[in-house]
């Protein structure tokens, strides 16, 4: 068991859900050098009590896939707040009803009036709901969720595992007056302001080991020529860690890693969706090596809109025909939206003034179906 493969792959370990493996970590960490790593390396902090072991995980700056992903909508995350919120008055073991959670809520939330009887909100509330108990913050006693899903009135009872104030993280400064997502960020390194070299060493290794990649623009100057001027050094320590290989170019920079390592989501995925990104970069180099679409010097493509669609359309046409049958049978606005969607939460594309921007990894990997892969016909798996 690599310890801190198991720690940053998750969110925390649960002693009442995962008591051998709980101990196991504990008795790990006893050593000290995973979290000294943690520490100096990533700034992180590592939480040891009765109840779970959990590494404080923050990005140098946000990204689109961070959030939760069980969550569509915004209103389920002002719900799911809303419930660590009850949850704090409620100790470990107690129990309670939904109704008394549904009418909290309904009494707090002041955008607008949340009306149970209506469909919509019941099921934004069901999915906070499942969240918490497949999270652990909550377990089931009696009843189903599904069963609030026909009626308002159906009941279910929770008990509180007592995690739920281990959630978020606990802020050194007064946050009440922070009114941006920037305010945040600099919460995170005000005790090292005097440090750069610390806050940048942490910031660095945070961006090798969380995003897709690394890219150079004018925000990230400074952080990549550290990655360039100190390439060896971090490669030896992550490698000692970790199965990885550090690959910097000139402006982009990613963490290889290899088929044993479990560090976090990981591209490409064992799903469709991957397979089809992976083919649709067959599509994007070979135009590349033709002429048809150009590089940029910071190792960028930018594509009219347009052309991106041409591009996907291009995709489902020449390979559709090894996609699985739920993709095969999507509408070309269906199957667009889909590829759009994944690549942008992945950050391998994002907007730019009406054009489509198409991240450097575009030039690292590629996927290929064999030649006869028509005359075995389609997968309908």
């Amino acid at each position: 068991m690599k310890v801190l493969e198991v720690l940053l792959n998750r969110r925390w370990i649960l002693k009442s859900r995962e008591r051998e493996l709980y101990y196991q970590v504990k008795e790990a960490l006893a050593s000290g050098e995973e979290k000294k790593f943690l520490r100096e390396k990533l700034g992180y902090q590592v939480l040891i009590n009765p109840y779970m072991i959990k590494v404080e995980k923050l990005p140098a700056v946000p990204e689109n896939w961070m959030g939760i992903s069980d969550f569509r909508d915004p209103i389920e995350y002002v719900f799911f707040c809303l419930v660590l919120m009850f949850l704090e008055d409620k100790e470990a073991e107690e129990q309670f009803v939904l109704s008394e959670l549904t009418e909290y809520v309904q009494s707090q939330y002041e955008k607008e009036q949340i009306d149970w009887t209506i469909y919509r909100y019941r099921r934004h509330m069901i999915k906070v709901m499942k969240y918490c108990v497949a999270c652990g913050i909550l377990d089931v006693n009696d009843g189903s969720e599904e069963g609030f899903a026909k009626d308002d009135t159906s009941e279910v009872l929770y008990e509180n595992t007592g995690v739920s104030r281990y959630f978020m993280k606990n802020f050194t400064q007064d946050i009440m007056g922070y009114t941006a997502p920037k305010d945040f960020e600099k919460e995170e390194w005000i005790d090292l302001n005097e440090d750069r070299g610390i806050v940048r060493r942490q910031r660095v290794y945070r961006r090798l080991l969380m995003p897709m990649g690394m890219y150079k623009d004018t925000d990230t100057e400074e952080d990549f020529a550290y990655v360039r001027n100190y390439r060896n050094m971090i490669q030896g320590e992550l490698s000692e860690l970790f199965e990885c290989e550090l690959q910097v170019h000139s402006s982009s920079a990613f963490l290889i890693l290899g088929e044993n390592c479990r560090l976090g989501r990981t591209f490409p995925e064992e799903n469709t969706l991957s397979d089809i990104v992976l083919l649709l970069y067959q599509l994007l180099q070979e135009e590349i090596r033709e002429g048809k679409i150009e590089v940029s010097l910071d190792e960028q493509i930018r594509l009219p809109k347009e052309n991106f669609q041409r591009l996907i359309e291009k995709c489902k046409e020449r390979f559709g025909a090894g996609f699985n049958k739920t993709y095969r049978e999507m509408t070309f606005a269906e199957f667009y939206r889909e590829v759009y969607d994944y690549m942008e939460n992945l950050m391998m594309i994002e907007q730019a003034y009406g054009d489509v921007c198409i991240k450097p990894v575009a030039g690292k990997i590629v996927g290929r179906y064999p030649e006869d892969f028509r005359k075995e016909g389609g997968n309908d798996e």
